[in-house]
């Protein structure tokens, strides 16, 4: 995969979204309508290969969108970059199944390290943003993993297009 064609994501877990785990909410329903135009804009801009995270919540949407671009599109390949082995293992069953599925359907899978440590994370998102050249991040403006990955793009130099949890 060539770095200048290749998007990295990174976003909240359901614990920092306003309606938690529940997908039917308007303003879930309307976060995952913007996730899938940036993967198009993505798109439309050149970038081919995307990396997802695979956490549970928005990393899954953007995996999901990702996956619906690829089988729209020519050309699209998706990445799964797994922390650690055991990264779903402590997950309820419906979102182990659901984790399960979409990295059966990526067309590549990373395993950053096998064992989970308290880095495996941090180690996953900055491979991400080390093979990419831009980073779509779900991001409200509080401290966390996805700040920690803005701010670690923004260093390396990569682009950054934010979209915010409630618009």
């Amino acid at each position: 995969m060539k770095r200048e064609e290749t998007c990295c994501f990174s976003g909240h877990r359901p614990s920092k979204l306003p309606w938690g785990e529940n997908e039917d909410d308007p303003r879930c329903l309307a976060l995952k309508e913007r996730i899938r135009l940036a993967v198009e804009g993505a798109y439309d801009r050149g970038f081919r290969h995307f990396i997802c995270g695979m956490a549970q919540g928005t990393d899954l949407y953007f995996c999901e969108a990702a996956q619906t671009l690829r089988d729209e599109r020519p050309g699209v390949t998706v990445e799964a970059a797994i922390p650690c082995e055991e990264q779903a293992a402590k997950w309820p069953e419906r979102d182990r199944e659901r984790y399960f599925r979409l990295v059966e359907l990526c067309d590549y899978e990373t395993v950053v390290q096998r064992h989970y440590d308290r880095g495996c994370m941090l180690r996953r998102n900055r491979y991400m943003v080390d093979h990419a050249a831009l980073l779509i991040a779900v991001y409200d403006g509080n401290l966390g993993g996805t700040m920690y990955t803005l701010s670690y793009a923004m260093k390396r130099g990569v682009a950054v297009e934010i979209i915010d949890v409630e618009t």
